[in-house]
């Protein structure tokens, strides 16, 4: 899950990079007054890959509006042990490295209709080793329709941002409600995908204290700053947490530490994965006139 990352121009290239087209907006379906959309995170690799790609279509099926897909690594420090957890079964299966998870996007994209991934990879495990440029151009061929960097150092911000709107790959940014105003307005201003509003300082998994449904003079205050979906995450658990969110005025709500945790049990059981998967999303997807239960 993220921390505040900054964001700026990459150093040109030899060859001109092949034209993407624009990825599909996220969270289109959010209405003024209507729920929100749905993110749900997982690590790349947990379940299998093969498995995930099931589950992945189903995503597609169920309606929900966006996978946060991560290339997994080790010890992270805005984490909690679910997700810690998670990211260490991806790695000990040792098929799920960045270009591992860039051949799964690009098998499966081409078969989803509504469901987006927004890629999150970790700046020192997986792109402080490679050229910047060159592999954002690489993630957008791949199919990933929006790209958020964990703990990208300041002094990159704007390479990253400039190598971004160059392959046409649009940037999650993230802010905490505790950020100062002036942290949140650059945040907000910069995010192309969505805007990642963190709800509670602490690690994935911990809940604000005063409810979700709190947030709305913050989220109020970033519609100032951005035209981008703004979705919440942390402590999103449950469909009143989901509701919570879009009562607050969110385009979205973000699960992480919950959605995970339905992998694990599944895994433990020994029952299938998709489909105990689908239980859980059908669970927390928030209810519309065509969907009550």
């Amino acid at each position: 899950m993220p921390s505040p990352a900054g964001l700026a121009p990459a150093a040109g290239t030899d060859t001109a990079p092949t034209a993407i087209p624009a990825p599909a907006p996220f969270f289109t379906r959010r209405t003024p007054g209507g729920p929100p959309g749905l993110a749900l995170f997982l690590n790349a690799g947990d379940p299998p890959l093969p498995v995930l790609r099931d589950l992945v279509l189903m995503l597609d099926e169920e309606g929900v509006d966006c996978l946060e897909l991560a290339v997994p690594f080790p010890d992270s420090v805005t984490d909690g042990p679910v997700i810690r957890r998670s990211a260490r079964r991806a790695l000990d299966r040792g098929a799920a490295d960045l270009d591992d998870v860039l051949a799964f996007i690009a098998d499966v994209r081409p078969h989803l209709t509504h469901l987006r991934i927004a890629l999150l990879t970790d700046w020192s495990h997986s792109l402080k080793h490679r050229d910047l440029a060159t592999t954002t151009r690489e993630i957008a061929a791949a199919g990933a329709d929006g790209l958020l960097v964990h703990a990208l150092p300041p002094r990159l911000r704007a390479t990253h941002l400039e190598s971004a709107a160059a392959a046409g790959l649009p940037v999650v940014t993230t802010c905490y409600t505790q950020s100062p105003p002036t942290t949140q307005a650059q945040a907000a201003a910069q995010a192309r995908a969505y805007l990642y509003l963190v709800a509670h300082y602490g690690r994935s998994g911990t809940a604000p204290a005063a409810g979700h449904a709190a947030l709305a003079q913050t989220v109020t205050a970033l519609r100032a700053h951005t035209t981008s979906p703004i979705a919440v995450g942390f402590g999103v658990s449950t469909r009143a947490d989901v509701q919570a969110v879009g009562a607050a005025g969110a385009d979205a709500a973000i699960i992480g530490s919950a959605a995970v945790a339905a992998v694990e049990r599944a895994q433990e059981a020994g029952t299938d994965v998709t489909e105990a998967f689908r239980t859980f999303v059908r669970s927390v997807l928030p209810a519309t006139p065509h969907r009550t239960a």
